[in-house]
């Protein structure tokens, strides 16, 4: 159970495995291999494979122990017991029967990496059809040697039976004993209906709890090799500044320490890390950097002039028309900064070469990525390269693909030992890449009777998640002008700095900003809020979370300002569909959040207590960004250097969760890493509004834009 990278396979095999030779590997029992398809979402990454290819296996094993073989990766979302508990329960067999192995580019097959809340929704489920695929073999198998009609076998623990005479019965060991059989997906076998499930959908304890919380379990940084180097390499003091002049003689001098100065790296190594940090600090180094005018406050102006051509998305009817028909018209933009990751584990790798082969261990969510990437800056092939993903301490994104990974191989092939680089917090914000400072303007209307009208929505920088239209707007067109993956694709960026996927990438300010358009119409027309939604909906998944969030909150109408500080906020992510009340008050001119109700439709639940952690784990950010993070620049000098000046949420800061499922077994498994983090900065901003009539139009929230707001 759990996640491994090694167990059941022999230590020769682990260090020279190819996945060509995974059948050789695992001799006999029983293999099916599958394809979760890598373009789901319709995005295009670096390295990914555009051809349908087998990039799974799921194995039963002679003593019926059960193995998963995948390219995804944990980082803290709980998708290793969740997608045990598929297998497990599509095969028939006890969870504790299930292994799943992943991340390790030599004994997994190729995988684009873990991100967009797919683990589950589209990996998940092509697993759960070949474990049906394997039931059905081993089904037959046993109807061959029980001499029964396959129609009267049952399974329950990984034994099949007779169900009209259970003392005729084999277990899957006994069945794959002696056999080598291996088998693609064709996708014929039938899924278990809910009605069946024995272990999906019950709530289940992360199966990697107790290693986490007694310290027992392995992140990269937490890895010790004979020969280990501790790596500090040097940073220039803004992004795109060019070294002038270099002096490492004082680094030199430090006992033990070796310094390098090779194509472009500049590191110094050392057995004691803190060594190592001092030997960094000796050094004299100056940088030419590059001058600019932009900062976190003209920004803005700046990403709306540079802006590419738009792409249009969802055409309805005509936006004169729609203007036309319209009693009131309204013309609001909004604005979000850029924000920083902040997981708990900075970027770390370990890199080792031997016998001609790279093997880094690596905090990532892309260890395929990071292959390509490696064997590129090294000159070698990729099966010469293996990355080993050990626990990832969150990722949100930022860990897609990094440069400490290629810097860690470099190092150990340039010094013959083994090499760990890892980054500083003060590193953790300077190297990684940010969420995009994005601009959302807005056009929209209404008629007498509070139906909206027009709705004409032009999004900059963040792209087009979270901006899907699920309200009844017969003339409206979204407009997006660049993407939230900034220069992450290789693409032009307008940014001054590195930008990338951030948690549910661009939708928090899509969501901010329509969730907040949604409340200012609904004021102009002395509608409660949550009147104004349903009445401008018949999205019927929409329309139950909504009435769901409010039927728990216990929600009483009234037309905002109320004076009570009570918002709403709803969206779709990754499938899923949110709906949250926020109910807030201000102290000494912040906002104080007291409770977060929310609601959320995901299709199957597989694991309703991980669910319920991710929800609250998304709430909890949501805050960080509604609230306080905000990053401080000036070209591509960054000031926000460390967590006393980027302020995640404290426990302080907590207000009552209250998370819940509203039940879909009709509809198959959906996102849940991401979804719930979407609705949080329009739930609070529009309570702050029903308070006192307060209305801010940028996050975070701070009270400097607050009293701002109401002063204006």
């Amino acid at each position: 159970m759990g996640t491994d990278n090694s167990k059941s396979i022999p230590e020769s095999d682990r260090d020279t495995l190819a996945r060509r030779d995974f059948i050789k590997m695992v001799g006999g029992g029983i293999v099916v291999f599958f394809a979760a398809d890598s373009t789901a979402g319709g995005a295009q990454f670096p390295g990914m494979r555009q051809e349908t290819d087998l990039n799974a296996y799921l194995r039963i094993a002679q003593d019926g122990k059960v193995t998963v073989f995948s390219g995804k990766i944990e980082m803290g979302q709980g998708n290793t017991t969740a997608l045990a508990q598929m297998a497990a329960d599509e095969l028939g067999t006890a969870l504790e029967s299930v292994t799943m192995v992943m991340g390790d580019t030599d004994l997994c097959p190729w995988d684009m990496g873990t991100f967009g809340s797919m683990s589950i929704r589209v990996y998940g489920q092509a697993m759960r059809a070949a474990a049906a695929e394997a039931r059905e073999i081993l089904l037959a198998l046993a109807a061959e040697r029980l001499r029964k009609p396959k129609s009267r076998l049952g399974i329950e623990n990984g034994v099949i039976f007779d169900t009209e005479d259970k003392t005729a019965r084999v277990t899957f060991g006994q069945l794959a004993q002696g056999r080598k059989i291996t088998r693609k997906l064709d996708g014929k076998a039938a899924l278990k209906p809910p009605s069946q499930f024995r272990i999906m959908g019950k709530p289940t304890a992360r199966l990697d709890g107790v290693e986490k919380v007694t310290g027992k379990a392995k992140y990269t940084g937490d890895l010790r090799f004979p020969d280990l180097l501790y790596a500090r390499v040097l940073r220039p003091p803004a992004h795109g500044a060019k070294l002038k002049s270099l002096d490492v003689s004082a680094a030199q001098k430090i006992p033990g320490v070796t310094v390098v100065n090779q194509d472009g790296i500049v590191a110094v190594l050392h057995a004691d890390s803190e060594t190592a940090s001092k030997a960094l600090a000796a050094i004299q180094s100056e940088y030419e950097a590059q001058e600019s005018a932009l900062d976190e406050n003209t920004i803005f102006e700046h990403l709306v002039k540079t802006a590419p051509q738009p792409r249009s998305l969802d055409p309805r009817g005509d936006l004169a028309a729609g203007e036309k028909m319209s009693e009131t018209v309204f013309e609001e933009t909004y604005l979000n900064g850029y924000g920083a990751h902040a997981p708990i584990e900075t970027h770390t790798a370990c890199a080792k070469m031997e016998g001609g082969k790279m093997t880094v261990w690596a905090s990532t969510q892309t260890p395929f990525m990071d292959q390509s990437g490696i064997a590129g800056a090294l000159g070698m092939p990729s099966e010469s390269v293996r990355v080993i993903t050990p626990l990832v301490g969150g990722g949100f994104g930022g860990k897609s693909a990094g440069t400490h990974v290629v810097e860690a191989a470099r190092l150990a092939k340039i010094t013959g030992k083994t090499v760990q680089v890892f980054y500083d917090r003060e590193e953790e914000f300077f190297m990684t890449a940010y969420r995009p400072a994005a601009v959302v303007k807005i056009k929209s209307g209404i008629d007498g009777s509070g139906r909206i009208t027009l709705w004409d929505y032009n999004v900059y920088c963040a792209g087009d998640r979270g901006s899907e239209q699920y309200y009844d707007v017969p003339h409206s067109l979204i407009r997006t002008y660049g993407s939230a993956m900034g220069g992450m694709m290789g693409g032009p960026s307008q940014h001054p700095i590195l930008t990338g996927t951030w948690r549910a990438p661009g939708a928090n300010i899509n969501i901010f900003a329509k969730e907040s358009q949604i409340d200012i119409m609904a004021a102009k027309c002395r509608m409660d809020p949550l009147e104004f939604r349903l009445k401008n909906t018949t999205d019927a998944r929409m329309r139950r979370v909504l009435e769901a969030a409010a039927g728990r909150f216990g929600y009483k109408p009234a037309a905002a300002p109320s004076g009570r500080g009570v918002g709403i906020g709803c969206g779709i992510d990754a499938g899923s569909y949110v709906a949250q009340i926020a109910e807030i008050e201000l102290n000494s001119g912040a906002v104080r959040v007291r409770k977060i109700t929310a609601a959320q439709d995901m299709g199957i639940c597989v694991n309703p207590k991980g669910a319920l952690m991710q929800m609250e784990g998304c709430i909890m950010m949501g805050l960080g960004y509604t609230l306080t993070e905000d990053i401080s620049f000036r070209g591509g000098r960054i000031f926000t250097s460390n967590f006393h000046n980027y302020r995640i949420p404290r426990f302080s800061m907590l207000p009552e969760i209250d998370a819940f499922i509203v039940k879909n077994d009709e509809l198959d498994p959906q996102g849940c890493g991401e979804p719930s983090v979407v609705p949080v900065g329009a739930a609070v901003a529009n309570a702050l509004f029903d308070l006192n009539g307060t209305r801010v139009f940028q996050m975070p929230l701070t009270p400097e834009r607050i009293r701002a707001a109401s002063r204006s």
